[in-house]
């Protein structure tokens, strides 16, 4: 199975004056679907930091998928985004947009999310929103595509529709 890591933007958390709900929610989850933890971290909220966590995860480590949790909002610290300016390669938009179309349908605020979702080497990035319920809703959103599209990018040759359930409304 495919390894990952889970990366939390907090100020608060990284100083110890919040307890991180959505990393250990999404460790869990992960771990209970036969993912390989293989880092998990607290980092306040600067891009700097955030992007050199994520490169080091990905080029030195190796690390097939990385979930990231916080920062993606419209506050000043909000610099998730920012930072993945200098870590994806590839930008997978679709992610990304399923995850905030599907959100819509439950706080209008869903359309302040930032979040983004790419490529980097053979690793696969996720940003979810910072609290657990937000970040519970969305990574279930990109869960039944997860393992293709981490076969696709380390080379996988299987057809994209193989398995997949089609409905065909002509009929």
């Amino acid at each position: 199975m495919f390894s990952f890591g889970v990366l939390t933007m907090s100020d608060k958390g990284a100083r110890g004056e919040r307890v991180d709900t959505s990393g250990p929610y999404l460790l869990k989850t992960l771990k209970g679907l036969g993912y390989e933890q293989k880092a998990y971290a607290i980092v306040p909220d600067r891009v700097e930091t955030i992007k050199n966590t994520l490169i080091s995860w990905v080029d030195i480590e190796e690390i097939d998928l990385i979930i990231t949790t916080g920062g993606t909002g419209v506050a000043p610290t909000d610099v998730t985004p920012e930072a993945m300016d200098d870590v994806l390669e590839k930008e997978l938009p679709g992610m990304a947009e399923a995850m905030r179309a599907e959100s819509l349908k439950k706080t209008p605020h869903a359309v302040l999310s930032r979040g983004r979702a790419g490529i980097r080497g053979n690793s696969l990035i996720i940003n979810l929103p910072g609290s657990e319920k937000a970040a519970r809703e969305n990574i279930a959103v990109l869960l039944p595509c997860l393992v293709h599209a981490l076969d696709k990018i380390q080379g996988g040759t299987s057809d994209c529709g193989v398995g997949v359930q089609e409905t065909d409304n002509r009929k």
